[in-house]
């Protein structure tokens, strides 16, 4: 396993959108994402988050790198979007540290094949054990606020694990 993380899309808008995105940095430093979920991304849109997405891309911090195994993306594309199919197989390829995903289904085909998966609450947990973030709670009032979906049951879990 390397170090490298690979991101999906919804993380990484859902944390551009809150303000949390440098937090991926500070943690993990490089993030790999897929020619989908660059392009899923639309960091030329002007929606809320792709200002904060346009300059982690800028600084280099968040990279493109092609998924190659076009087979495997192929097939995985019946069963996932296609920015997940990418991803699934570029944290394979790349032999990641793990997939930043929060989609169920993608979370269940990636597992299914071997790839570890850490979602945005998961990172969040750790980014307050690393002393990067005070506290949980407040980012998780505003992922919901902004409309990112985290079950009740998770965003107690988390609060719960987190002594909040």
């Amino acid at each position: 396993m390397t170090g490298v993380v690979v991101a999906d899309t919804g993380p990484l808008i859902a944390l551009a959108r809150v303000g949390q995105l440098d937090l991926l940095r500070r943690l993990y430093g490089e993030i790999h994402v897929p020619t989908a979920v660059h392009a899923e991304l639309a960091i030329d849109s002007g929606r809320p988050g792709a200002e904060a997405l346009a300059a982690a891309f800028e600084a280099g911090w968040i990279d493109v790198q092609p998924a190659r195994d076009l087979k495997a993306i192929s097939e995985l594309a019946r069963l996932v979007d296609p920015g997940e199919a990418e991803a699934i197989v570029l944290a394979e390829q790349e032999n990641a540290r793990f997939l930043l995903i929060d989609d169920a289904k993608g979370r269940r085909v990636a597992r299914g094949r071997g790839v570890a998966v850490v979602g945005v609450a998961g990172m969040l947990l750790a980014a307050k054990s690393r002393g990067a973030l005070a506290a949980v709670g407040p980012t998780l009032d505003e992922l919901s606020r902004v409309g990112y979906r985290l079950s009740a049951q998770l965003v107690a879990a988390v609060l719960d694990k987190a002594g909040e």
